[in-house]
């Protein structure tokens, strides 16, 4: 599943392009094709073809793991899952509709296109982004998410770190990749209760979240399956599918478990429960 640093590299495309990979602000919608109905999950599809048609778009930005499109008076908010990407295409190139779901088609004759073969995607169109996103926790790469906050937030909570973390309603945009990467560079240990770490040991786990995620958008992100491509933060990962495979710190063999019903890597060693 894409995490925050895989969707801030496609939101940074959006908005400024690249080669092969149009910038879209300033576009105006022409017609809107939805080839799956499901993918939308707000509003109807007669309702969502007709408010969009002639809307441009304004600005494009991030919500934990959520996209938001900025138009004049709505926000199409767009939430990849486990398999979506999102893809524009220039001028004069054709489309293979082989898993679209969701296609703007601009008057300039670009496309932004949702892919998304496994089908757990999803497309909203609101007229304020809160509709979708208001119970998401703090974003761990907003400027107002201190350690401090970050300590105070742990103590409520009697859970074990690995889960917390990625309970988008505690914190915005953490999934197993990035999880595994900061509890190692903190030296914590995934099944450590949230609520027993000293202020020192939070503080640890905030910059080392904000370390991962920074390099994780710094290399575009993880290429690790055929969802997503195009990063190369897979070739440094510390710990994530390193399972057999020496700690660069200590040397001990680097473990796999399960916690919370995921696959979870970590050294025995450097991070003692």
């Amino acid at each position: 599943m894409p995490e925050l640093p895989e969707v801030e590299t496609i939101v940074r495309k959006l908005k400024s392009g690249e080669k092969d990979f149009p910038r879209i602000i300033g576009e105006e919608i022409k017609s809107v094709d939805i080839l799956w109905e499901r993918s939308l999950a707000f509003p109807s599809i007669l309702e969502a073809k007709t408010t969009l048609m002639g809307k441009s778009v304004i600005d494009v930005s991030r919500r934990g793991k959520f996209i938001i499109i900025e138009m004049d008076q709505v926000y199409l908010l767009i939430h990849l899952r486990m398999s979506g990407d999102l893809l524009v295409l220039p001028p004069g190139k054709s489309i293979d509709i082989y898993h679209h779901r969701f296609i703007l088609h601009f008057l300039s004759g670009k496309d932004l296109i949702f892919n998304d073969p496994r089908k757990f995607g999803r497309v909203w169109l609101v007229t304020n982004p809160d509709e979708v996103t208001s119970k998401l926790g703090p974003d761990p790469l907003n400027d107002n998410f201190s350690p401090e906050l970050f300590h105070e937030m742990l103590l409520r909570k009697k859970r074990q770190l690995k889960p917390l973390l990625m309970d988008q309603t505690f914190l915005a945009g953490m999934g197993n990749i990035y999880t595994d990467e900061a509890l190692y560079l903190a030296k914590l240990h995934p099944l450590r209760i949230a609520s027993s770490l000293s202020m020192n040991e939070s503080h640890a786990l905030h910059h080392a979240i904000q370390t991962v995620l920074n390099e994780g958008i710094d290399r575009n992100g993880a290429s690790i399956d055929w969802v997503y491509r195009g990063g190369d933060f897979q070739n440094h990962f510390k710990v994530y599918q390193r399972k057999g495979a020496p700690c660069q710190h200590c040397g001990i063999i680097i473990e796999k478990t399960i916690v919370g019903q995921r696959g979870t890597y970590y050294c025995p060693e450097c991070q003692k429960i």
